[in-house]
C-alpha cells in the first residue's frame, strides 16, 4: 500500500511533465516555439538540475533506488492519500490550463510573438492555474514523502512560482495594458 501511493506520487510528475512537453512539441509542429524558457533570464538555467534532483527523489521513493534521504517527518498514511488527492487535482488543474491556452502556451515569457490574453476557461477563476497546478503537484509529493529536503523544494518552488508569476505579469501590463488590468481586478492572482 505505501508503494502505491509512491507510484502514483510518480506517475503524477511524468503525467504533469510529459502533457507539457506534449504540448511544446504539438505547438512546434504548428510553427509556434513554445520553449521560452530562459530567453529573458539565462538564471532560469539554474532551475533544471535542482528539478532533476527533485524528479530521482520522487523516483527513489517509488522504485526503491538509493537515496540521501531516509526518514520520514511523520508516517501517517491518510495524509499521504491526502497528497495523491492533490497530486490528481494539480494533474487535472494542468490540463484545464493546457485546454484553456490553446495556442497561446508559452514556457517562459514570450515578449517577440506574443498571442492573445486568456480569461477563458479554468483562467477565469485564477490568472495563474498552472503554478497552482504545481503548488498542489508539489504539496501532494510532500506529503505522500514527508522529507526534510521535499520541504525545501515545497519552499523553494513556491518562491520560484511567486518570482515567475511576478514577471509574467508585468510583461503582460505592459503588453496588453487596460486589458489585463481589468482581467486582473476580476480574477485573483492564485486561489
Amino acid at each position: 500500500m505505501v508503494s502505491t501511493r509512491y507510484d502514483l506520487g510518480a506517475l503524477t510528475v511524468v503525467l504533469v511533465f510529459g502533457t507539457v512537453l506534449t504540448r511544446v512539441l504539438l505547438l512546434r509542429t504548428r510553427g509556434i516555439q513554445a520553449m521560452k524558457f530562459g530567453d529573458l533570464d539565462k538564471t532560469d538555467f539554474l532551475i533544471p538540475p535542482f528539478a532533476l534532483l527533485y524528479f530521482y527523489l520522487i523516483f527513489a521513493n517509488a522504485f526503491a533506488w538509493p537515496t540521501v534521504v531516509h526518514n520520514q517527518l511523520w508516517n501517517m498514511p491518510w495524509l499521504a492519500w491526502i497528497g495523491v488527492v492533490l497530486c490528481a487535482t494539480g494533474f487535472l488543474l494542468m490540463l484545464l490550463s493546457l485546454i484553456s491556452f490553446g495556442s497561446s502556451f508559452r514556457v517562459g515569457i514570450d515578449i517577440t510573438h506574443p498571442d492573445q490574453l486568456v480569461t477563458s476557461g479554468i483562467f477565469a477563476l485564477t490568472r495563474n492555474p498552472m503554478y497552482v497546478a504545481f503548488a498542489c503537484v508539489l504539496i501532494g509529493e510532500f506529503l505522500i514523502y514527508p522529507s526534510w529536503i521535499l520541504l525545501i523544494y515545497l519552499v523553494a518552488g513556491f518562491a520560484l512560482f511567486h518570482r515567475q508569476v511576478m514577471r509574467e505579469e508585468a510583461c503582460l501590463r505592459r503588453h496588453y495594458g487596460a486589458e489585463y488590468l481589468a482581467y486582473s481586478e476580476r480574477v485573483r492572482r492564485y486561489l
